[in-house]
């Protein structure tokens, strides 16, 4: 579901072209923005891009179409801060240990990971304040934790369900897709425990959290459309809600 570079390109030239402003239901408004945490297996991937679809149709347009960001934003934060095409590798979440990444600072291989995390959070932050935008993962909703016209979501599942998806996503096998599932989660809750020192899975982070093991990817994305509109209606995100079965 990764859109390209080129498509958040055309979504940042059509966003700066406006006047920075759009109408919510008949009134001038910050143009709004979503966030997706998960936990591996849930299928965000797939739920943004169909939320995407959702918002476009059915939630009054902004300058520029509905845009996911999710592997895509590491390709943005390497064009926004000019750094080497090379460092992709070095930018998924979590993947470096400390050691290396102090050694690799050391002789001047790529900048630490502080560093990245840092010029990661900016683009989402300017991304975010752009709206129009479905931002995945890399602690999204606390980055933008101060911006008032945001619905922040997280996405869970029980670990056998998700291991089905991971296998189907990823063409896996059980054994694999189990691995990569425990791998993932990990590698979150180290991100957004060393870098913001926050615990992921505190729902109070989050306006709704989604069960996806009673929800399909398509479900999920029009809870969340649905969650959206009603903000929009009263101007501030402020509740949470846990949806299941």
């Amino acid at each position: 579901m990764n859109i390209g570079v080129e498509r958040c390109f055309s979504f940042i030239n059509a966003q700066l072209s406006s006047a920075g402003r759009v109408t919510y239901l008949g009134q001038a408004a910050a143009p709004w923005f979503v966030t997706i945490a998960r936990q591996a297996g849930c299928g965000a991937h797939v739920t943004g891009a169909k939320l995407a679809e959702i918002l476009q149709a059915h939630c009054p347009a902004g300058p520029a179409p509905w845009t996911v960001f999710d592997r895509n934003l590491v390709e943005k934060v390497i064009e926004d801060h000019h750094l080497p095409k090379r460092l992709e590798k070095f930018m998924p979440e979590d993947r470096t240990t400390e050691i290396a990444d102090v050694m690799d600072e050391l002789f001047d291989l790529h900048p630490s990971s502080w560093t990245l995390v840092h010029k990661t959070s900016e683009t989402i932050l300017r991304l975010a304040e752009l709206g129009n935008c479905i931002l995945i993962g890399r602690a999204a909703a606390l980055v933008t934790g101060k911006l008032e016209h945001g619905l922040h979501v997280r996405l869970i599942g029980s670990p056998e369900k998700r291991v089905e998806r991971m296998m189907q996503f990823e063409e896996l096998d059980r054994a694999a897709a189990r691995s990569l599932v425990a791998e993932q989660d990990r590698a979150r809750q180290r991100y957004v425990w060393k870098y913001f020192h926050y615990d992921i899975t505190d729902s109070l982070l989050y306006h709704l959290v989604i069960n996806t093991d009673a929800f399909s990817c398509e479900q999920a994305a029009r809870l969340i459309a649905e969650g959206l509109i009603n903000l929009t209606r009263c101007g501030k995100a402020s509740a949470t809600t846990t949806v299941s079965a």
